[in-house]
């Protein structure tokens, strides 16, 4: 008999559950069952997962893609890095007069080739990177929390339309999540098993992150916390301490390179900027956006909310949904949040435990000293956490012992993945920006009659990138007006004018757009409805 009990014993864990995968040694052939059995569904559950995520990105990602004047600009300065014309800046900050680094371009700059000068091929780039990203989110709860948290937060991340919105378009803050998970996960790597090559390598990541979006510096302040914390909990000797920040501190200069070649080659404008961006006294005009508690608040729950729950923006509140839906709906994504906060507790991994909660309290708290409109994409460095988090949360109702709250766990993560996977992009009608932005771009030409021509865009808030991309890749480039001051003589300035407007109530005659000004006195010899927009040919004034 004790043999018998012997052959069917469980190793339990310290809670006292059975672990099915935790099978006695004495039972090899069961244990060899069970094993495949747990490799075929990781497996075959990751690639479904995978499936989806590609076929929700990538689909029509041509009709769908974003393309307007930052997407125009980007591939504007790729176009000249591919003919040859390098360069060590980036993208305009949209908060402030100064540039990021140049990664991102030349990230880009091979799906820009690879796709014939079609702006559809940075895009697609974004998505495998998204892609890839869910792929992470599997590889890291799996390893942190075990099969069940991978799969519910790599499925309900796959399908989230605000990170889809994020993963179908060419745009620098979008490879985000992707680097800051894998940073963090890198950090973690190293406090373990210190190395060297590990520390370099988070400063190279950080480097990147820093040309990506200037709000990585929460991300390199969390890096730089938990390495503390982690260094103490681990008893590690301040020297090493400080040789692992020296170590990263050499990788980030190398990730930064680009940028900071320019910067010391022009006498650091953009870091001067960027100080005087911080520190001016005119940060005092910017409009108030709450107190410091109630922005955390609101981070903390926009985190999971907008990314989770899909909760709406705040123009939607109160036009398609009624307050007690609102309310409810709150409330729900509070539950689930608080929840999964508490449930990381239960985590027994100190160093893992440490870095989640390092992550959430400081990536929301460092909000709180931002004065300025906190917007969605701003979340990127963080977009991974709330899933992991509500997949840690579902995956510990499946290990209680009461069948309701096994059930409810289940009916949660389908009411969210259905949920959210009625928002996917795809169900309704596509924008086509690319196309429109091509083909009102062609009228133009077809309007110039293969002249020398200025352009002009009249519009609420887009910019001229991507007409003037257009003009460009099929040939016809636009003559650029330069100011009266450097151009005493006029040369820049062309016999016709093309305009187009985006703008419903559009009257270009005396508009003060500087093409329109600097054009001179003029009179309109041609009007036409295109696409979407007013096109208008002006000429300079030729009396009675």
């Amino acid at each position: 008999m004790e043999k018998v009990a012997h052959f069917f014993s469980f190793k339990t864990s310290k809670v006292g559950r059975v672990d099915k995968y935790q099978i006695s040694p004495a039972s090899p052939k069961l244990q060899r069952g069970e094993n495949i059995k747990y490799q075929i569904i990781k497996n075959w559950s990751l690639v479904l997962i995978l499936l989806l995520a590609a076929f929700l990105r990538l689909y029509r990602i041509s009709d769908y893609m974003t393309f307007l004047g930052d997407e125009g600009r980007d591939v504007l300065e790729v176009k000249k890095i591919l003919e040859g014309d390098f360069t060590l800046l980036g993208p305009r900050a949209s908060a402030g007069d100064f540039f990021t680094g140049p990664i991102y371009y030349y990230l880009i700059a091979p799906f820009l080739w690879l796709f014939k000068l079609d702006p559809v091929g940075p895009a697609v780039l974004i998505a495998l990177i998204g892609i890839a990203t869910v792929y992470l989110i599997f590889r890291v709860a799996k390893e942190f929390f075990g099969l069940k948290t991978a799969l519910f937060a790599s499925a309900l991340y796959a399908v989230s339309p605000l990170v889809l919105s994020y993963s179908r378009s060419s745009w620098n803050p979008n490879p985000m999540p992707f680097v800051s998970l894998l940073t963090l996960y890198v950090a973690y790597r190293a406090i373990l098993n210190p190395d060297f090559k590990k520390f370099l390598f988070i400063g190279f990541l950080l480097g990147i992150a820093m040309q990506l979006h200037y709000i990585s510096v929460f991300l390199g302040i969390i890096v730089f916390v938990y390495i503390l914390v982690g260094n103490i909990y681990k008893k590690i000797s301040l020297k090493t301490l400080l040789v692992s920040y020296g170590e990263i501190l050499a990788g980030f200069i190398v990730g930064l390179s680009p940028f900071l070649a320019f910067e010391i080659k022009h006498g650091f404008p953009n870091i001067k900027t960027i100080f005087n961006f911080i520190f001016s006294t005119t940060q005092q005009t910017y409009i108030a956006y709450g107190s410091f508690a109630d922005v955390i608040k609101d981070v903390f729950f926009r985190l999971f909310a907008r990314l989770v729950t899909r909760f709406p923006p705040p123009e939607q509140i109160g036009t398609l949904f009624d307050k007690q839906t609102v309310v409810l709906w709150q409330a729900a994504t509070l539950a689930l949040a608080i929840l999964s906060v508490i449930f990381l507790f239960k985590m027994k991994n100190t160093l893992a435990k440490m870095l989640f909660l390092t992550w959430l309290i400081f990536g929301i708290v460092l909000f709180g000293f931002y004065k300025k409109p906190i917007h969605d994409h701003y979340f990127g460095f963080m977009f991974p956490l709330p899933f992991i988090l509500i997949g840690n949360l579902l995956s510990e109702f499946q290990n209680f012992k009461w069948k309701l709250l096994k059930t409810l766990g289940v009916v949660i993560f389908v009411i969210l993945f259905l949920f959210n996977l009625s928002g996917a992009p795809f169900r309704f009608e596509p924008n086509r920006q690319k196309e429109q932005v091509k083909t009102i771009s062609q009228f133009v030409i077809s309007k110039t009659d293969n002249k020398p021509f200025n352009f002009a865009l009249i519009t609420p808030g887009n910019s001229d990138h991507g007409y003037r991309y257009y003009f460009e890749v099929l040939g016809h480039p636009d003559t650029r007006m330069e100011n009266i001051t450097n151009d005493l003589q006029r040369k820049t300035v062309a016999e016709q004018l093309l305009i187009v407007c985006e703008d419903v109530n559009c009257k270009p005659l005396g508009h003060p757009l500087f093409e329109i000004s600097n054009f001179g006195r003029a009179e309109i010899v041609g009007e036409w409805n295109v696409s979407v927009v007013k096109v208008f040919r002006l000429i300079h004034y030729r009396g009675e």
